[in-house]
């Protein structure tokens, strides 16, 4: 495992509602849980056992094409954490996935699929920016990153 000093890093909680989410990651592919019954259909975020709109356990994992849009961000000046001084400012955003809206994942723009979470200057930031989902290994955690369309 990384060095915190060298590479500070906040690994994911996984339970038995998101290990899908991670493993398909894993594979380089975006999925969203979602309601499999036939009538309702309602994707969710973040995952859990029952439907919130008709309370269904049925669920399956839809792929999406992990177009974003940038919904909200921040640039922590000092860092939220110790660990991340050497990378301030950083970013940390909040996208909202364009096949499904209601959808927003947290994560970092970052100039390319591994970078550091300040490789993106902070003025080239824009709420409503048009980014695409990459992704990275971690220390053993496939996460999910963003990259801006027009760099």
């Amino acid at each position: 495992m990384a060095d915190a000093k060298t590479e500070p890093l906040l690994t994911p909680v996984v339970d038995d509602d998101g290990a899908p989410f991670w493993e398909y990651a894993a594979r380089g592919e975006l999925r969203i849980q979602a309601c499999a019954k036939d009538a309702c259909g309602e994707l969710r975020w973040p995952p859990r056992p029952c439907c919130p709109h008709c309370q269904s356990f049925d669920t399956e994992w839809r792929r999406m094409t992990g177009k974003a849009r940038i919904w909200s961000y921040a640039v922590p000046h000092p860092p939220l954490l110790p660990a991340y001084a050497a990378l301030a400012p950083y970013n940390t955003a909040l996208v909202e996935l364009t096949d499904a809206p209601r959808i927003r994942l947290a994560g970092n723009v970052v100039a390319k699929a591994g970078a550091p979470p300040n490789s993106v200057p902070p003025d080239r930031l824009r709420i409503g920016a048009r980014v695409q989902v990459v992704f990275a290994d971690q220390a053993g955690f496939v996460v999910p990153q963003w990259v801006l369309e027009r760099p």
